[in-house]
């Protein structure tokens, strides 16, 4: 239960930012050698890695419509991550709970990614870049912030991210409406008006 809590919590947050979560979880698993953090993402050339894209994401994700160009292309990226990052936890568990625990990380980081792209598109209307820039280190800070309440407190840390998730699907409904009627409103204005008799 404990790992499935886990592969929830860092689901979640590989869906706002993969690279983070695989840096947080490896240095947790370097400084502290924890057995819920599987020892493949301590290794320096994965650190390595995600340090390196961390950085380039950190850049590209405060730029208007940057951001959203750098979300199509991590639409197959953070789930897989995250389905990634669920398997390893399971550990040396029988076929059935690692796929689980794929499935449960895979699907969340796939949902949460979905509502930050949404909620991009919709700031990315905003003509001011501070909108994004704060955007963009709020994810980061509470990405940092589930991840590593996760390893210390695995359930308690899957509620917060099942509260955020919830409120990000709800949020991204909303925007969605705002959107659609403010499209069928500049739509209705173009359209000629009827010659009145």
């Amino acid at each position: 239960m404990e790992s499935l809590s886990l592969a929830f919590s860092s689901g979640w947050a590989s869906g706002v930012n993969a690279y983070l979560v695989v840096l947080v979880l490896g240095i947790a698993d370097r400084v502290g050698d924890l057995e819920q953090v599987p020892d493949a993402l301590g290794r320096w050339e994965v650190l390595g890695v995600a340090a390196f894209m961390y950085a380039m994401e950190f850049v590209a994700d405060k730029i208007p419509y940057v951001d959203s160009t750098w979300d199509v292309i991590s639409t197959a990226i953070r789930p897989t991550v995250g389905a990634v990052i669920g398997v390893l936890l399971a550990g040396d568990a029988d076929t059935l709970d690692q796929a689980v625990s794929g499935t449960v990380g895979g699907g969340t980081a796939l949902a949460s990614h979905l509502v930050k792209a949404g909620t991009r598109l919709a700031i990315n209307a905003s003509p001011e870049p501070v909108t994004n820039i704060v955007t963009s280190l709020g994810e980061d800070v509470a990405v940092l912030a589930v991840v590593w309440f996760a390893i210390e407190h695995p359930r308690a840390a899957a509620a917060v991210a099942a509260v955020l998730l919830a409120v990000g699907l709800v949020l991204l409904y909303l925007v969605a409406r705002l959107v659609r009627r403010g499209w069928r409103r500049w739509k209705g204005r173009g359209d000629p008006q009827p010659a009145a008799p």
